[in-house]
C-alpha cells in the first residue's frame, strides 16, 4: 500500500501497515483530522468519488473502470467507513466536507468533478454550496434534501443489525445477498473485499464501517439539505433509480421543483445502489458532466469491461 501523489499540499502522514488482505493500489492521505485511504488512478480532469453510508471506495471500481485512464479518478474511503480514520465524533455534513475539501487540496487537484452517491452525494451538494471555487460540477446519485423520517428510521435499524461477525467471506457473501438482493454478484464480492477484514485472533471478518459511526452518520441526515441544495451555483445532475428505498418519488419532485435546473435523470428498473447496479450509466453521467465544465469532449466510457478482478 503506497502514498498517494501529492503534486501539491502538505506531505501525508506515515501509511498505516498495508493489512495482508488489502486490495492493491490503495494510499492514504492526510485530509485534516483524519487520514483517508484512496485509490487514485488516471490522469487528465480530475473526478472525486464518493460512497454512500456503510459502503467503501470498491463500489466505484466499476465506473473507474469504465472511464478508463483518460480520467483521474479519486475514489475515498469517507471517515467512518473502510480503511480511513475514525474519530470519535464529526459525522454531520460540515466534517465529511472538511475531509474532501482538505483531500481535494491535498492532492493539488480541484477544481474537480464530485460524484457521489447516498451520503457521498449528500456530501457533495454541499460542498459545492459552499466551495464553488472547488468543485466544478456534481452528478449526485440517489440524493434529495428531504429523505423521510420513516426511511432514516429504517436506515438506523439496518446500519446497528450490520455490527456482526463472520466465519468466513463465504457468510459475508450471504448475509450481503440478503441484505442487498438486486446488487449483481460481483458487487457483492467486492463489498465482501473492501468492507470486512480480519478483528481479533479468531479471525473472524468484521465490518470496517466503524458501527457507532454509521449511527452518527444516520443522525447528521436528520435534517433537510434544502438550502444547501438552493445554494449550488455549478451543474448538477440527480440520478435516481425506479425502485429506490431512501429517496421516495414524493422527496425526488420535490427536490426537482425546489432546482428545477438540475439535470434529473429516473433510471427504470433500479433499486438505490445504482452505481453497482448500472454503473455505465453512471460513467456516461459523469463523462457528461466532465464535458459540460471542463468546454471539452472526452472519451465515451468503454463499451464493455473486463470481468471482476475481485476472487
Amino acid at each position: 500500500m503506497n502514498r498517494a501523489p501529492q503534486p501539491a499540499g502538505p506531505e501525508p502522514h506515515a501509511a498505516p501497515a498495508a493489512p495482508p488482505d488489502a486490495p492493491p493500489g490503495l494510499a492514504f492521505v492526510a485530509a485534516g483530522e483524519v487520514e483517508l485511504c484512496v485509490r487514485d488512478a488516471g490522469a487528465g480532469p480530475a473526478v472525486v468519488l464518493l460512497h454512500g453510508t456503510t459502503a467503501s471506495l470498491g463500489v466505484w471500481d466499476p465506473v473507474v473502470e469504465l472511464l478508463g485512464g483518460a480520467v483521474r479518478t479519486v475514489a475515498v474511503d469517507q471517515r467512518g467507513h473502510g480503511r480511513s480514520g475514525k474519530p470519535a465524533a464529526g459525522y454531520g455534513a460540515a466534517a465529511y466536507t472538511a475531509d474532501v475539501l482538505a483531500l481535494v487540496r491535498a492532492l493539488g487537484i480541484g477544481p474537480v468533478v464530485v460524484a457521489g452517491h447516498s451520503l457521498g452525494a449528500r456530501n457533495a451538494v454541499v460542498l459545492a454550496a459552499a466551495h464553488p471555487d472547488v468543485v466544478a460540477g456534481v452528478v449526485a446519485v440517489d440524493y434529495t434534501p428531504y429523505v423521510e423520517p420513516a426511511v432514516l428510521d429504517a436506515l438506523e435499524t439496518r446500519v446497528r443489525g450490520g455490527d456482526r461477525t463472520f466465519a468466513s467471506g463465504t457468510d459475508v457473501e450471504t448475509y450481503l445477498h440478503e441484505r442487498y438482493p438486486l446488487l449483481p454478484a460481483d458487487a457483492v464480492r467486492r463489498r465482501r473485499r473492501y468492507g470486512y477484514a480480519p478483528a481479533g485472533r479468531d479471525g473472524a471478518l468484521r465490518p470496517l464501517a466503524d458501527p457507532a459511526a454509521m449511527v452518527r452518520t444516520v443522525d447528521g441526515l436528520r435534517r433537510d439539505f434544502a438550502a444547501e441544495t438552493r445554494a449550488v451555483a455549478v451543474p448538477v445532475t440527480l440520478l435516481r433509480g425506479e425502485h429506490s428505498a431512501i429517496v421516495s418519488p414524493r422527496a425526488f419532485a420535490a427536490t426537482r421543483a425546489l432546482r428545477p435546473d438540475f439535470r434529473a435523470v429516473e433510471l427504470p428498473g433500479l433499486d438505490h445502489y445504482v452505481p453497482e447496479e448500472d454503473p455505465r450509466t453512471v460513467a456516461d453521467e459523469i463523462v457528461r458532466m466532465l464535458d459540460r465544465t471542463t468546454g471539452r469532449p472526452r472519451p465515451r466510457p468503454a463499451t464493455e469491461r473486463n470481468p471482476d478482478p475481485c476472487p
